[in-house]
């Protein structure tokens, strides 16, 4: 009696049909590449050799460093604290500024058009931003990464998103240590974009130089949802997206907010705002822009205002950072205690005031 073969097609008489072990894929990420992340996956680096290494430009110490600032872990925020006190000396000499602009503005493509004129005229540019809104709508700086294809290629600029998450004051004074990472590491230029809408332009105006308002044309009156503390704020307007038939609408556009600029105060700079046209499509009015900004560094290095106004941020940070800890430390202690008054609050049995004295002289009590 014939064995029945289970698998017949392997026996030896249907040697055409027998299965052959396929090829395996190459790998595919970069060997040199692979080799060299794994090394720094192997060994954490020393508090000397993260500043030795951002202080040679190094784009991979650098990145690693900001990730252990944005870090919530105890340990990691020493850490990063430290190496930014030993890298404080090769800071401030960049050119800080602040980016926003209406959704729609076209403030991805004008970054991407401004940072390409930079670099090829030598600048180092890093641009940072600023998403208090990321932990609702997972953000969109990547977004604008991906958007930024050609500044996200050139080796000249640095592109970062903002943390993933995190309350305004949080994510703001990440981005600030991560521009004084950025400078020590050999940038000149920073750009600090508000990605999120609202009070985030406050907290980019209080840690750069120049704040520059992207505006657009032809979208009802130019003049509606402009905040006037945004308009004050801004140094220069620029009025984007004038070519083909918005010229004149950028124009006309262009003149009614130069009228509205001579509502607000004179500034304290020295240097009043002003407002262009400009085309990142066409590459108009990019020159302009930076113009503007190197004649109001200029001004504001002259008179003095530019070391009094960033010492005022300086300590303004401070603060900021004192409030922020606070804050955390108030609501980690008192979890319970806050639920509780939350409830008595939500039925009337407590008025919202005495329930926050209440809750606040126990945590003092505590301490």
């Amino acid at each position: 009696m014939t064995r029945e073969i289970e698998h017949p097609e392997n026996d030896d008489r249907y040697a055409a049909l027998a299965v052959n072990k396929g090829i395996e894929p190459p790998d595919p990420v970069n060997p040199a590449l692979a080799a060299r992340l794994a090394g720094l996956r192997r060994r954490p680096l020393s508090t000397g050799e993260y500043v030795a290494g951002i202080l040679a430009g190094s784009i991979n110490v650098l990145s690693q460093a900001i990730t252990l600032a944005e870090s919530a872990r105890a340990d990691h925020q020493e850490r990063a604290r430290e190496i930014i006190n030993r890298c404080l000396p090769g800071t401030g000499n960049a050119t800080r500024v602040g980016i926003t602009g209406v959704p729609g503005a076209g403030k991805s493509t004008f970054i991407e058009t401004l940072g390409k004129y930079l670099t090829a005229r030598g600048h180092k540019l890093a641009v940072l931003a600023i998403d208090p809104s990321s932990e609702r709508s997972g953000g969109s700086i990547l977004g604008d990464k991906t958007r930024m294809e050609e500044l996200a290629r050139d080796p000249a600029a640095y592109i970062r998103p903002s943390p993933s998450a995190g309350s305004l004051g949080g994510v703001a004074r990440k981005t600030r240590e991560a521009m004084l990472l950025c400078e020590a590491a050999g940038f000149d230029v920073i750009l600090v974009e508000t990605v999120g809408v609202g009070q985030s332009e406050i907290a980019v105006h209080s840690m750069v130089d120049f704040f520059l308002l992207v505006q657009i044309a032809g979208a009802g009156d130019e003049l509606q949802g402009i905040k006037r503390g945004v308009m004050e704020m801004a140094d220069l307007i620029v009025v984007n997206k004038a070519d083909g038939g918005n010229v004149e609408r950028a124009a006309l556009a262009g003149a009614q907010l130069q009228n509205a600029l001579h509502l607000f105060p004179p500034h304290e700079s020295g240097v009043e705002p002003g407002v262009i046209t400009a085309s990142s499509l066409e590459r108009r009015g990019i020159e302009e822009a930076w113009a503007r900004v190197l004649h109001h560094r200029d001004v504001t290095l002259r008179n003095g205002y530019l070391d009094r106004h960033r010492g005022e941020q300086a300590r303004y940070w401070m603060h900021e950072t004192i409030n922020e800890q606070l804050r955390d430390h108030f609501y980690r202690g008192q979890r319970e205690r806050i639920l509780v008054a939350e409830g008595e609050v939500s039925r009337n049995e407590i008025s919202p005031f005495d329930a926050a004295f209440r809750l606040l002289d126990g945590y003092f009590h505590d301490i």
